[in-house]
């Protein structure tokens, strides 16, 4: 499942992430790269525990937090904490690529099993030219460009890349999410009867079908959960 999700950071909490990054010193992208994905990396971002980084990272999830249509989709159980990067001038690209399956956080030693990568776009489209991120999957080839303060997410199992930056900068943030529901095919089931559930809701709360739904939702949760 590959979802757009609009609007997650609003235009002051983006306005003051780009404030404390833009000014930032950025190291090479390498910094987080796999043996595999090192090999295609070429891009620019802040060291994982910089100061900009940290204080970047609370407003992001902070935003998270609050933000409904990524809690439906992702039903999180762990956060790998957010990093930001930077594709510009001859570090401008990052070829296909599959992430790896476990991030283990340096600081603190806890491994998250990416089962949904999450890019949160902090330049718009008319900032840069290029940069798209193309993800491959079931559902087909996705080109994702958005807005400053859109997010996209997607399986981590997805082969995807980024595609060269021609002119301008493309700055972002990116993390992955350990789902308490580990299979996409089963989030989805479950987004889309969410969905439904609370489209229901605004016609016929408290009926006896919109509860008894409500209890399948949450019976296949304890079913698929692995909380």
């Amino acid at each position: 499942m590959l979802l757009h999700v609009p609007k997650v950071l609003s235009k002051s909490q983006l306005s003051e992430v780009r404030k404390i990054i833009d000014s930032a010193n950025w190291a090479d992208g390498s910094i987080t790269a796999g043996t595999q994905s090192a090999k295609a990396k070429k891009n620019f971002q802040l060291p994982e525990d910089g100061i900009e980084s940290q204080k970047a990272r609370a407003i992001v999830l902070e935003a998270l937090s609050g933000n409904a249509e990524y809690l439906t989709g992702a039903l999180p159980k762990k956060i790998y904490p957010p990093l930001f990067n930077k594709y510009e001038g001859s570090n401008n690209q990052f070829g296909n690529h599959i992430d790896n399956a476990v991030r283990t956080h340096a600081a603190s030693g806890k491994h998250v099993r990416t089962d949904i990568s999450c890019t949160l776009f902090l330049t718009d489209p008319n900032e840069y030219e290029g940069g798209e991120l193309v993800v491959e999957d079931t559902f087909g080839e996705q080109r994702n460009k958005f807005a400053a303060g859109d997010m996209v997410m997607y399986p981590g199992s997805s082969v995807h890349r980024v595609e060269p930056v021609t002119k301008g900068a493309r700055i972002s943030c990116f993390f992955w999410t350990e789902s308490m529901i580990r299979g996409d095919d089963q989030r989805r089931v479950l987004y889309d009867l969410d969905n439904a559930i609370y489209q229901l809701r605004k016609v016929k709360d408290g009926t006896p079908e919109v509860i008894r739904l409500t209890g399948v939702y949450h019976n296949l949760m304890r079913m698929w959960s692995d909380v």
